[in-house]
């Protein structure tokens, strides 16, 4: 250890770090630092490193080790992807970096946190929302919970194929019941930024059965609220426009399998912990918001409809369509493209 060095507990190190960063990043990036850097926090904790100036070379590779096996988030034996353990480590050599600046860790540790190489097709195949599971959960909702918010938060994530971000942005006046479709702006200035900006407007068309979804939810069970902006969200709770937060826990609460299902996992509902909403996140097969996305252009995609249609619906460019979101196989691919050419 360096005795230039000064004491520094890695919480506090990670508070200063995330302190730092906070002007430079949005709310949702800063969300997904903290959320990493709070793995290396407990890795911390179990390993009674409580002094980062401490923190050695073979450290750094058992904590490798270990997020690679899913310490740390409830993933148990099954462990984390690839994609998800490189962007840990990633985060974590950023915020070394940091640290070295403030004496904290010796010069050159972010260099110990060897990041693992990742095939951009094993990268491309990240977890998605499967057709039968989406219909099996839909329809239950739909005879359950009809023209709930649940049932509109899902109905349209698997319908239109739109970002989590993008369904919270929606107002009341941004539906058009009579076209039917919802029309996506980018609002910065009152609190609803899409991911492209204003590249990222566009109207969507939604089906005759959705729009009737929508009606009777504006009618019966939209809260009667306004944002902290005076408009008028369609996705709302008690207070006002719904949070990123309720609707990710939606999700993952109704693709838990055993909603709809008998468990995958041969677990007792009654006593699996993963029954709990708000540790749903940790069930291996339930899926995020994202899930629902890549499903849900997978499947127009298998359905034939043509690539720029769905990159204009869905506000996604030819090459990231085909790398992480095209999910078909080549003979699938093939297949369609016969039918096209038999049709012409």
């Amino acid at each position: 250890m360096s005795e230039d060095l000064e004491p520094l507990p890695p919480a506090e190190a990670v508070n200063l770090y995330l302190s730092h960063r906070e002007p430079e990043l949005s709310e949702k990036s800063l969300e997904n630092q903290r959320y990493r850097l709070n793995s290396f926090i407990s890795f911390c904790q179990e390993e009674n490193i409580e002094n980062l100036n401490a923190l050695t070379g073979r450290d750094l590779h058992r904590y490798r080790v270990w997020r690679r096996n899913g310490e740390g988030d409830g993933y148990g034996d099954d462990g984390v992807s690839k994609t998800t353990l490189r962007s840990n480590l990633a985060t974590l050599r950023v915020f070394l970096e940091f640290a070295a600046g403030i004496d904290a860790v010796e010069q050159g540790m972010r260099e110990r946190v060897l990041l693992p190489e990742i095939d951009p097709e094993e990268e491309a195949k990240d977890e998605k929302l499967s057709e039968d599971r989406a219909k099996a959960i839909l329809e239950h909702v739909e005879q359950f919970q009809y023209a709930s918010r649940d049932h509109v938060i899902l109905a349209l994530l698997w319908h239109t194929g739109i970002r989590l971000g993008s369904l919270r942005a929606f107002d009341v006046s941004d539906f058009d019941p009579d076209a039917p479709c919802l029309e996506l702006r980018h609002r910065p200035e009152s609190g609803t930024p899409l991911k492209n900006g204003k590249a990222a407007h566009r109207t969507i068309a939604v089906g005759e059965h959705y729009a009737e979804v929508l009606q009777d939810y504006v009618a019966h069970n939209r809260h009667e609220v306004t944002d902290d902006y005076g408009r008028e969200p369609l996705i709302t709770s008690e207070q006002g426009r719904l949070t990123e937060t309720p609707i990710r826990r939606t999700v993952y609460q109704w693709t838990r399998p055993c909603m709809v299902a008998d468990c995958p996992h041969d677990e007792d509902p009654n006593d699996c912990p993963y029954m709990n909403r708000d540790r749903a996140s940790e069930c291996p097969s339930s899926r995020s918001p994202h899930g629902i996305r890549r499903g849900a252009i997978t499947k127009h995609l298998r359905d034939g409809t043509p690539e720029e249609i769905v990159t204009d619906r869905c506000n996604v460019s030819s090459d990231v369509l085909d790398q992480h979101y095209d999910q078909r196989t080549e003979r699938e691919k093939m297949e369609l493209r016969r039918e096209f050419l038999q049709d012409a």
